[in-house]
């Protein structure tokens, strides 16, 4: 049944009041994404200055997963050059383009990440490569165990100066070192303290060598030796 004139009238009026003129307001759309508030035929510029807009973007996917170029991050902060993304929205590989990660490749994983490489390889080949050309390179394992096996492993340390070319360790626990042998060549100095209980065990023979050799306990401290063997306790002993 034809809606009578007046009902039609009537919804006209409505829909003026609450939108307006419905050629206006596909002119401003227009205007807005082509032109900007200067005209030229120049894309407007973006709301504010870290959200990101483009109007190129594209996606192709089903319900298994989806590839998209140029994709925009929810935060509206980072635009995606290729995203590749499973049905688990975890399980994803994202190469960014611009924002605060620029440049960056980030891939998760909602269960294991493997590499494997270098099966027509021979063995002194480097066959999987890690390299930071710049900034530092991090392994972490929140709730797990790290583990680095090997025929051998080498840890080098090439910087200069006192406060490069370090390598440290540092444990909350126990530091356990077990070997056929243990060897350390100090070229300037090397020492071992602890605020507790030392002991240099040896089941066979102990051999024990220096130049000068100085030992000293907390006698000294109250009456110094004619060698000065109470500068070793004050030295050793300072808070």
């Amino acid at each position: 049944m034809p809606l009578s004139d007046d009902i039609t009238n009537e919804l006209g009026r409505q829909f003026e009041e609450d939108f307006g003129d419905i050629d206006d307001a596909i002119n401003k759309c227009a205007i807005d994404r082509t032109e900007g508030a200067g005209g030229g035929g120049k894309p407007k510029s973006n709301p504010t200055d870290t959200a990101k807009q483009n109007y190129t973007a594209i996606r192709y996917g089903n319900d298994h997963g989806s590839i998209s170029f140029g994709s925009i991050a929810e935060k509206a902060d980072v635009t995606s050059a290729v995203q590749l993304t499973a049905n688990d929205g975890r399980h994803q590989i994202s190469m960014d383009k611009d924002g605060p990660r620029k440049g960056w490749t980030t891939i998760t994983a909602p269960g294991n990440f493997q590499a494997l490489a270098g099966m027509d390889n021979k063995e002194a080949q480097d066959s999987l490569a890690l390299i930071a050309e710049n900034g530092n390179i991090l392994i972490k394992a929140n709730n797990g165990k790290v583990r680095i096996e090997g025929v051998d492993i080498e840890i080098v340390a090439v910087g200069e100066g006192g406060s490069k070319g370090n390598i440290k360790m540092n444990a909350s626990e126990n530091i356990t070192a077990d070997s056929k042998k243990f060897l350390v060549n100090a070229s300037v100095n090397y020492k071992i303290a602890t605020s507790g209980t030392g002991e240099i065990i040896a089941n066979g023979i102990l051999k024990m060598y220096g130049s000068i050799i100085k030992g000293a306990d907390d006698s000294c401290s109250v009456e110094n030796s004619k060698n000065n063997l109470g500068k070793i306790v004050n030295d050793n002993n300072k808070e």
